[in-house]
């Protein structure tokens, strides 16, 4: 099964852009994944091809009209009924490790690409288009973001990424950040590399790396470690609950 991507855009000429590169554009190349850029435009009906008009109630910009984007979203959903719509804005939920490998393990993706004040509210019920951000930042358009979402899902793809050990021992993967990387020199401007590295004992190397990624996302994200400690402590305490008597 082929990984197959739609990206609705008021500018389809930015993709493939970085993904036809590197590993995503090799494995572009070999048919591991797919790419169909849509031209939101190409779904508006006037002369002028409009796809966007002013806020209701007022404001400065413009807003993406619901029955263009409908149109496009239709268009799309008929060339991939069971992808997931998403749609790339700061009012979505932040986008996740274990989302993005979901995603990478099914049949593809629609993403929408926002430009100008956004979309207009109506197409998130009346198409079951889902919300996502990648960060709280404000872009230009979706595009940048669609472009970071799919690199992600690419990456995970069978075949994809030399070592496959390379997608799971990552940040995010086990809810930590990923423990510092060292190689040669040995000595650099009178910083070396940490003795336990190079002793050659993989399970004091292993347990090194954990005690890092564990103070490292304890002290950079607070905000991982308290959700990571949290389904911890939860799930040890799952697992006393599950306990027999006796036990």
């Amino acid at each position: 099964m082929t990984f197959a991507a739609t990206v609705l855009t008021l500018y389809p000429e930015m993709f493939p852009g970085p993904l036809g590169i590197s590993l995503a554009g090799r494995a572009l190349v070999e048919g591991r994944w797919a790419l169909t850029p849509v031209h939101i435009r190409d779904f508006a009906t006037d002369k002028h091809r409009t796809v966007d008009d002013t806020p209701a109630g007022g404001g400065a910009g413009m807003v993406l009209k619901v029955d263009i984007l409908a149109a496009a979203i239709d268009h799309a959903r008929a060339l991939q009924p069971d992808a997931p719509i998403l749609a790339m804005t700061p009012r979505g939920a932040p986008i996740t490790q274990k989302r993005v490998r979901a995603l990478a393990a099914g049949p593809g993706v629609t993403i929408l690409c926002g430009r100008f004040e956004g979309f207009d509210e109506r197409i998130f019920a009346g198409r079951q288009v889902e919300e996502v951000s990648v960060g709280d930042i404000v872009l230009s358009g979706g595009e940048p973001a669609a472009l970071m979402l799919l690199d992600a899902c690419i990456r995970l793809l069978p075949g994809v990424m030399g070592a496959p050990s390379s997608g799971s021992e990552e940040s995010f993967e086990d809810g930590l950040l990923e423990y510092p990387h060292y190689t040669r020199p040995t000595e650099w401007e009178g910083r070396t590399i940490p003795e336990v590295l190079r002793s050659g004992d993989h399970a004091k190397i292993a347990a090194w790396r954990k005690a890092r990624s564990v103070d490292d996302t304890r002290s950079r994200r607070p905000d991982l470690w308290e959700r990571h400690s949290g389904a911890r402590d939860q799930s040890a305490s799952g697992a006393r609950h599950n306990e027999g008597p006796g036990i």
